[in-house]
């Protein structure tokens, strides 16, 4: 760094982000994007509905919103669109997190979360897993601090269901409870719900999983109006123009096409269940995921070295140095070819082991 940096940031330690070398083509099943493009019905309502780029895009997301709130049965004042969720999750600390009321997360989880903690100066608190890496929601009960809680968490792809989920909004009323949506398409129940009933609870979902469109950055927030008012205080204290307006008529393209959202998050849920076949076949053992990632391990060989062995015959996963899940590798699923490409690569390791 620089000798002009700011002393508050020295000890920052920055969110790594999944590996995107550019040396051979890879078979990339690293970063948990979804392995279908975005639909044509999307891309066509981009094309003809994009708002001139001379013009700044639309701060109040307007026609987003109303078709996002549609879609959940929810009024348009209790959302928040965000540049992805990871916005949204800092906007979460900034306004919600401060030295009376400090975060509070699990020690396996989102590897954002401390980073966010860190670079806001907020403390922060971490419970630990169990060892079949559940979240024990009894931990989580009467905190009455600011609550973060990746649902399907990550990398483990388990998930709470939202009667639990409830309990915790319930027994914590000082404090707002986030819960963190990424993955919950794959398998998972929203707990979208909630923010109707509660006024402590607030929903982070993306479009870069499910919706396919990760390059595009879009994400939202959903909670009670008070709870959205107190975001979009941070977002128009920090940029009001967070989205583009290629973005928005990409997400109202996509919103406007469900059932082609649908046939993708099948074909990865059908996906799952062949790949978590095929690696128990081969010896590996993993929690049960309902998310578009699998996390793995085999006693046959080091997770490391695994990672760096599909690495060389060009498949790339996700490889985690935290010594409680080292041996692990979180393997997005991808296409049916891509997972046979994967299976064939770590067949050849093992024979050459032997």
């Amino acid at each position: 760094m620089s000798r002009y940096f700011s002393s508050k940031y020295s000890q920052l330690t920055p969110y790594t982000p999944g590996e995107q070398p550019q040396d051979m083509v890879y078979t990339k099943l690293n970063t948990n994007e979804c392995p279908f493009p975005p639909s044509e019905k999307a891309m066509e309502y981009l094309y003809k509905n994009l708002r001139p780029l001379n013009l700044y895009s639309d701060p109040q997301m307007d026609e987003l919103r109303k078709i996002l709130a549609e879609t959940y049965d929810i009024t348009p004042d209790m959302l928040c669109i965000n540049n992805g969720s990871d916005e949204s999750l800092n906007f979460a600390f900034m306004a919600f997190c401060d030295e009376n009321r400090p975060a509070v997360f699990a020690d396996i989880t989102y590897g954002f979360y401390p980073v966010f903690a860190d670079l806001n100066k907020i403390p922060y608190e971490i419970i630990p897993l169990e060892e079949d890496f559940s979240i024990d929601p009894k931990k989580y009960m009467g905190l009455n601090k600011t609550i973060f809680i990746a649902n399907p968490n990550a990398p483990t792809g388990k998930i709470l269901p939202v009667s639990t989920i409830e309990e915790i909004v319930k027994s914590n009323p000082e404090g707002v409870v986030i819960i963190d949506e990424a993955y919950v398409d794959f398998g998972g129940e929203s707990s979208i719900g909630l923010t109707k009933k509660y006024d402590n609870v607030m929903v982070i979902q993306t479009f870069s999983k499910s919706r396919s469109l990760a390059g595009g950055r879009l994400g939202f927030a959903a909670a009670c109006p008070a709870l959205i008012q107190d975001l979009n205080t941070i977002r128009y204290s920090t940029n009001p123009y967070n989205i583009n307006s290629m973005t928005a008529a990409a997400g109202i393209g996509t919103l406007k096409d469900p059932e082609y959202t649908k046939r993708c998050c099948n074909t990865i849920i059908e996906n799952r269940a062949y790949l978590a076949e095929e690696l128990k076949k081969r010896g590996f053992e993993f929690p049960e995921s309902v998310a578009n990632f699998i996390f793995a391990k085999s006693p046959k060989i080091d997770g490391g070295e695994l990672y760096r062995k599909l690495k060389e015959k060009g498949v790339l996963v996700r490889h985690f140095d935290k010594e409680t899940i080292c041996q692990y590798n979180r393997i997005t699923i991808g296409t049916r070819q891509q997972l046979d490409v994967l299976l064939a690569k770590i067949d050849e390791i093992m024979e050459e082991m032997q």
